[in-house]
């Protein structure tokens, strides 16, 4: 609301001074002069000679007006924002202009991480507010003469004003400054909610052609090439290689000869209990290694295993190699008590997940603690389906661990924790972030901690990104952490390298074997 109320007080600020310092006032500046000292007297004239340069002053009258970009068009009706052809209008301007006075413009997009799950967990209504505020933060730290507008989804487009200055470094630090605009909690209901952001541009010079619509559609390739990254990514375009953006409709046909031939399959992300420092588990994480575009991000291809109607297919593909890599672990003696495997809602109705899963321990001689099923917070807060109850409660009495992830985005009930014998809650990434720095991150995960300690319930927080995140999460009491400030998730291989490094480092807790008698 504040930043509303801001962007409307500009607005009219501007308005008025247009309306009050143009040439056409001073046409009246005698009348007026003349109709004061006529019904008031010299004091009422000296009193105007006060005033009016004073007033004239205040508005702006004496200081030359920045130029402003002109936008017409359509207007997204949630952020008030002109649409995408406002953004390729003003680069195609620029270019046309840069010969005559040699600046140049850049084109950037921006979109917002994981922008589906803030919908999915905090509504409509909450994921267009969210919008609001990145457009208003946005505007805010741009010039005059830079236009700004909504792409498509959680995805914004800006048009830089021609500079002398158009580089490299230049536009990396546009990009930062934004993403740090982007970083500050922004309040919805009452709950603080810290965004980030992932940002692809271009420099002209590297744009196939001068033309608005070729330059914004290389800042989207290289938005492209951020996400593939990671989060809150920058990322420039460059010619080649050329797009590796994933076009999903065009997996679909593929996603069963990728599952059969082994090019989808898991990479791993260590967890760390803060109190040895020890490896506590490995959750396994599904990943595309893709012959032609590289690694695929589950977020890339999941609609397609989904619309493909392979998504017990892929639990299946995870199962096995995460089990085929405890059995590996141990044999080269390498200490992972257990490997996280996530399942969605479909996998958990299946009747029979059960019998596969036990299948699978017995194959690989693993006993069932080996083995963490983790559930989405979503999936049992809404779970009013009788086999996924059934399934959890057997995996349970089975000795499989249970975890609970992303704790604080589904409203699960502390008897549905009871209910699905969850053993381990894991402390979604919007508690952790900036938790060393704000200090009402750290009262809400303070009282996450304090609930799961009197529910004698293990924890885990994840997304631990920095080093002072982790330190405060163990001096708060967190059992375990997960996060790119240990390991981002690597292949079977890099994983097996990082896991002897980390067991140097570490005093060796006793090592798990197989099954137990």
């Amino acid at each position: 609301m504040p930043h509303s109320i801001g962007r409307y007080a500009r607005h009219v600020l501007r308005a008025s001074k247009e309306a009050l310092v143009g040439p056409q006032i001073l046409a009246f500046i005698p009348a007026i002069t003349l109709g004061g000292f006529w019904f008031g007297g010299e004091g009422v004239l000296l009193f105007m000679a006060i005033v009016l340069p004073a007033l004239f002053g205040l508005v702006g009258m004496f200081t030359p007006m920045r130029a402003t970009a002109t936008v017409r068009g359509p207007v997204d009706p949630i952020t008030r924002l002109p649409m995408r052809d406002a953004v390729i209008a003003a680069l195609d301007r620029a270019f046309c202009t840069e010969q005559d006075t040699g600046l140049r413009s850049a084109a950037l997009v921006l979109e917002v991480d994981d922008f589906a799950t803030y919908r999915d967990q905090h509504g409509d209504t909450a994921a267009d507010r969210i919008l609001m505020h990145i457009g208003e933060r946005i505007e805010a730290l741009l010039r005059d003469g830079d236009v700004v507008s909504r792409l498509e989804r959680s995805v914004f487009g800006i048009a830089l004003a021609p500079a002398r200055r158009a580089d490299l470094e230049g536009l990396i630090q546009i990009a930062a400054r934004m993403q740090s605009a982007i970083a500050e909690p922004i309040l919805i209901d009452n709950l603080r909610l810290f965004v980030t952001a992932s940002i692809g541009f271009c420099v002209p010079r590297r744009a196939s052609e001068k033309s608005g619509l070729v330059c914004l559609e290389a800042a989207e390739h290289a938005l492209a090439d951020a996400q593939a990254s990671g989060t809150a990514a920058i990322r420039a375009y460059a010619a080649q290689p050329r797009r590796k953006r994933v076009v999903r409709a065009g997996l679909v046909g593929e996603v069963a000869d990728a599952l059969d031939s082994g090019q989808i399959r898991p990479w791993y992300q260590p967890q760390i209990d803060t109190d040895t420092g020890a490896v506590s588990g490995m959750e396994a994480l599904a990943r595309w290694e893709h012959p032609e575009r590289g690694t695929i991000l589950p977020g890339a291809f999941l609609p397609a295993i989904s619309a493909a109607g392979m998504n017990t297919r892929l639990s299946e593909v995870i199962l096995f190699n995460a089990m085929s890599a405890l059995q590996s672990w141990d044999n080269r003696g390498l200490i992972v008590p257990t490997a996280g495997v996530n399942f969605s809602s479909d996998e958990l109705s299946d009747p029979k997940l059960c019998d596969k899963i036990r299948w699978e321990l017995d194959r690989f001689d693993l006993a069932p603690e080996r083995l963490t099923i983790e559930v989405l917070e979503t999936v049992i807060a809404r779970s009013s389906n009788d086999t996924i109850t059934r399934n959890i409660a057997r995996l349970a009495e089975l000795g499989c661990k249970i975890d609970l992830d992303d704790f604080g985005t589904g409203h699960a009930s502390i008897a549905n924790i009871r209910r699905f014998s969850v053993g381990r809650i894991k402390i979604d990434r919007s508690f952790v972030t900036c938790v060393d720095s704000d200090r009402q991150q750290q009262q809400m995960l303070t009282a996450i901690l304090e609930m799961a300690e009197r529910l004698d319930v293990a924890t885990l927080a994840e997304g631990v990104e920095t080093a002072a995140e982790h330190n405060l999460l163990s001096q708060l009491g967190c059992g375990h952490v997960q996060g790119y400030s240990i390991a981002r998730p690597m292949p079977f291989d890099d994983a097996c390298a990082w896991l002897t490094q980390h067991q140097h480092r570490v005093i060796e807790p006793p090592r798990i074997t197989g099954r137990s008698v």
